[in-house]
């Protein structure tokens, strides 16, 4: 019979290899084509939805944690600004269904929140993620399908502004 800690670290360990050793994509890479759920637990196929115009796609470590609140209001309300740019926004982290529905409704988010428990998304996207999971604060815009900027050190406070400069740049 398997202990408790040998059955995490069975569990854990190929999800944190693979978060460990990944590389972010870089600007040229083809969006990955992925599956996940949104906050409402419809299913989300990123291939599709990041084939065509622009879209965010928002990484950050735990919904309803001091950085992550501020980086998902300053979208929120910048909210006119970045559709007005063509943006599409979706925020990811490893978090389950009903937190990402509790923390975009708290807060009245205007986007697609999704739940990557599993930490495909982190991991398609080469984003690090730490021994817990929770993934790294980063950012890429993809444009028809290919990733045209990517910030490997998101800033809360300017995400927003910084996703709407690079669009138009």
């Amino acid at each position: 019979m398997r202990t408790l800690p040998s059955l995490l670290l069975a569990t854990a360990l190929p999800f944190l290899a693979s978060s460990l050793l990944a590389e972010p994509l870089e600007v040229g890479a083809d969006a990955p084509k992925v599956q996940t759920v949104d906050q409402k637990g419809n299913p989300v196929d990123l291939g599709k939805e990041l084939a065509s115009g622009i879209s965010l796609v928002y990484f950050y470590p735990k919904a309803d944690t001091p950085g992550c609140t501020k980086q998902a209001c300053n979208l929120r309300d910048a909210f006119e600004e970045v559709t007005k740019a063509g943006i599409k926004v979706f925020g990811v982290s490893a978090d389950t269904v009903e937190d990402q529905l509790a923390f975009a409704e708290k807060y009245e988010l205007p986007f697609t929140l999704l739940a990557d428990k599993k930490g495909e998304v982190i991991a398609a996207f080469g984003v690090p993620a730490n021994d817990r999971g929770f993934a790294s604060r980063q950012s890429f815009l993809i444009k028809d399908g290919k990733v045209i900027w990517r910030d490997l050190k998101a800033s809360p406070a300017t995400q927003a502004q910084d996703a709407i400069a690079a669009a138009k740049g």
